[in-house]
């Protein structure tokens, strides 16, 4: 138990876990009553799509960007300015909705509003890791980080298809705004060391060169991003049909809808507490490599279930393998990357995550409108899997990385 939770012996990372935490029940919150409240508005699962483009769109623009920025100025201050935009925005959408004056366009302006923020703060939040923990516990930092993320997920949808059936969508966004004051409260008590930072500031287009050279000629840094797009093309797009499946393929309603989320969730939890409570362990590449592999074959068994216990059953699963495949290519990088490039290689692989992941959204979406969610769902995997056994086949240093 001390071992799973050793990161938690800092101050400020308490402080984080605790506050994020919180604002992440709410986002979880929003996250599933808005993908709802569209499919309710719309009924398509294209609009489902839509939204998760609008909200990726930002990461193409600004992201590289935000790595810059993250490398140049104060994390912590940056991250309050970003937690603070998007509570504006869950008030704004929360306004909209309880006026009954909510239509789908406006969600998706305030998703493409949304992703900006994120652009910016989702450098920073990786690579703030780094300020709150000693280098040692890191990969447990991140693992905890997962595990705070995976109880949201878990806790949050459920919470929100409950709620939207009792009193609505509007409440929903209402707690997601006021979540956010305990993550800025929580960055505001924090007393973080001021870091070295270049004394000649070299233009923001060779900083930017700078990092994405790394990230493309480092082998290993390449090969392990190169998962995480494939995940987020064509694995997690399944997501943003959740709303459609519970209802087309399960015959369910908004409660149904959290459950799936809490179900995805609930798994995600275990797989982090578990890459948590093997501390400071040396096979990684060994575990990557089995979450690569597990995440489509459980996924693709997903597809064929139509009785709503079991197809809960199977996204414990499916959470748990993603969580694998995410938490050890997030807390790989970091480790192997050099503390002057942090941020902007973070930046590169928060790119490939959030700005490949609404091209996932978008084809799935489209195309689900013609054959249906399970086959898509199921086509997606099946890619997967195959760029798994070539991965598994051809590269056999990722299984060796320490």
């Amino acid at each position: 138990m001390q071992q799973t939770f050793t990161a938690l012996k800092y101050r400020n990372y308490r402080l984080w876990f605790f506050g994020q935490m919180i604002s992440l029940f709410g986002t979880w919150m929003q996250t599933t009553a808005q993908g709802y409240l569209v499919f309710q508005i719309t009924q398509s699962p294209a609009y489902l799509g839509y939204v998760g483009f609008a909200s990726g769109v930002p990461s193409w623009l600004f992201m590289l960007y935000g790595g810059v920025v993250a490398d140049r100025v104060p994390r912590r201050a940056l991250l309050i300015i970003t937690q603070t935009s998007m509570m504006a925005l869950a008030f704004i959408l929360a306004a909209l909705t309880a006026a009954q004056l909510v239509q789908a366009w406006h969600i998706i302006v305030l998703a493409f509003l949304l992703g900006t923020a994120n652009a910016f703060d989702a450098p920073a939040r990786l690579a703030f890791v780094n300020e709150l923990v000693e280098r040692e516990d890191m990969t447990n930092a991140i693992a905890l980080n997962a595990t705070m993320f995976n109880t949201a997920t878990a806790i949050g949808p459920a919470v929100a298809g409950m709620t939207y059936a009792l009193v609505g969508p509007a409440w929903c966004f209402t707690i997601n705004g006021l979540s956010f004051i305990a993550v800025i409260a929580a960055l505001s008590m924090m007393k973080i060391a001021a870091q070295s930072r270049s004394a000649r500031p070299a233009s923001t287009r060779s900083d930017l060169k700078e990092g994405i050279r790394y990230a493309v000629t480092e082998p290993t840094i390449r090969t392990i991003i190169g998962i995480v797009g494939m995940v987020s093309l064509f694995g997690i797009s399944f997501i943003a049909l959740v709303p459609a499946w519970a209802v087309k393929v399960l015959g369910g309603d908004a409660t149904t809808n959290g459950l799936l989320q809490a179900a995805r969730g609930v798994g995600a939890l275990i797989g982090a507490l578990f890459l948590a409570s093997l501390g400071r362990f040396k096979f990684k590449g060994r575990l990557l490599t089995i979450g690569t592999l597990t995440f489509p074959i459980l996924l693709i068994g997903f597809t064929t279930i139509r009785w709503l216990p079991l197809a809960l059953l199977m996204l414990v699963g499916v959470g748990a393998a993603f969580v694998l495949m995410m938490n050890l290519s997030n807390a790989l990088v970091q480790t192997l990357v050099p503390d002057v490039l942090r941020g902007r290689v973070m930046s590169v692989y928060s790119l490939v995550f959030f700005g490949l992941m609404p091209i996932g959204s978008l084809w799935a979406g489209a195309l689900a409108e013609r054959i249906g969610e399970p086959s898509v769902v199921a086509l997606g995997a099946s890619i997967m899997l195959g760029f798994a056994a070539l991965l598994y086949l051809f590269v056999p240093k990722v299984r060796r990385l320490e």
